[in-house]
């Protein structure tokens, strides 16, 4: 990471600021898959990259999954049936209602009705996000959502006993964009469905990007992104949630953001000890990390706003001025990492600048919202 002042420092933000998802350099290949899916050959790039054995089954069966839960610890179960709750009752009071008013003889209101379908990508590659498939899975339960189709290459042992916990009946290993362009159009072995959620990398991005016209889907999302702005917190623990959303992926986005030279100094040598060992984080934050010297307090939360991070943590006073973001953590000990887990709120966010003009995953995106009216003669 370098701590960068002055016209640098604005120079940066306005790189930053300008950021979005890049997909062009895959869009072809991407776009061929998309059709070849289309002609029923899924299960040909499933064997060549997801791992699907000759003859195994593209579905994974009730049981595999039953069996799957009782392998795991008790501690892991008790872990994994803690952060459902917390997910499940954030998705109850997050959920929208039905109602009616009447006035002057006219009725009004909404209905709230699920969609009927929806397929959830977890990725399934460099680390198998258990997390993604409770922030996917449990919104669309409370919303009423009938058919769940999970999809997710090479589902590890962990991964299947969650998705049995959870009560998912169909769940597929297949990933990548071939997954996408089944979720979005049919195959013989997996129905379509009316939205596919969740995260992925640049070929699930881009074939997204593709089907969107033919096939609901939630966001772009691209790699993770963090802006931490403090002035006075505590320089370890700001170096760690810098760690620890660098340590995603090599394109992760890590800004600090602060009035105070010393403890920018301090934040930049305590990045350089929790990376120490950790090669993934401080590739990420060598090239996409920086530390930015604001003049004011003011200046730093709206340079924030401008690059709209997925994550970002401010002070409690701060948060009226934040306009743009992902989902906001408050204070010291408000690790991001809790939010990518288990605090409740969903971790499935807006990235590339999209923090601009949308929100995170959640239970408005699995219903529809319909509007009532009723006129009478009087």
């Amino acid at each position: 990471m370098r701590i960068l002042s002055g016209r640098k420092a604005e120079a940066a933000v306005e790189r930053i600021a300008a950021r979005g998802a890049e997909l062009s350099a895959v869009e072809p290949q991407v776009r061929r898959i998309i059709e070849s899916v289309r002609r029923d050959a899924l299960r040909r790039y499933a064997e060549r990259w997801d791992g699907l054995a000759a003859g195994q089954a593209l579905r994974v069966s009730v049981a595999e999954m039953a069996d799957a839960e009782k392998s795991i610890s008790a501690d892991l179960r008790k872990s994994i049936r803690q952060a459902e709750r917390n997910i499940r009752q954030f998705c109850r009071w997050q959920a929208p209602r039905s109602w009616m008013r009447t006035r002057n003889g006219i009725t009004l209101g909404q209905v709230i009705r699920p969609l009927e379908s929806v397929g959830c990508y977890v990725p399934g590659g460099r680390y198998p996000l258990v997390s993604t498939l409770l922030m996917t899975v449990i919104p669309a339960q409370v919303a009423g959502v009938p058919n769940i189709r999970v999809v997710s290459r090479r589902p590890s042992r962990d991964m299947l006993a969650a998705a049995a916990m959870l009560g998912v009946r169909e769940f597929y290993r297949v990933g990548g964009a071939q997954a996408i362009s089944a979720l979005a159009y049919g195959t013989s072995s997996i129905p379509r469905v009316d939205k596919i959620v969740g995260p992925g990398n640049s070929y699930v991005t881009a074939a997204k990007k593709l089907v969107a016209f033919d096939c609901a889907i939630d966001a772009l999302a691209g790699p993770t992104e963090t802006v931490v702005v403090s002035h006075s917190g505590n320089a370890e623990f700001i170096a760690a949630d810098l760690a620890a959303q660098g340590e995603h992926d090599p394109q992760a986005l890590s800004i600090f953001i602060t009035t105070s030279s010393r403890l920018a100094q301090d934040v930049l040598r305590c990045v350089g000890d929790c990376t120490r060992e950790n090669a993934i984080a401080r590739e990420s934050l060598q090239a996409r990390g920086a530390i930015l010297l604001a003049e004011s307090r003011r200046q730093a939360v709206e340079w924030a706003n401008r690059i709209a991070p997925e994550h970002i943590t401010v002070a409690a006073t701060d948060v009226p001025l934040v306009r743009n973001a992902g989902s906001i953590f408050l204070g010291d000990y408000s690790a991001q990492a809790a939010g990518d887990y288990a605090s409740g709120p969903n971790h499935v966010l807006p990235t590339g600048g999209q923090a601009r003009f949308r929100g995170g995953l959640s239970v408005m995106y699995f219903v529809k919202i319909i509007t009532v009216q009723k006129l009478s003669m009087a």
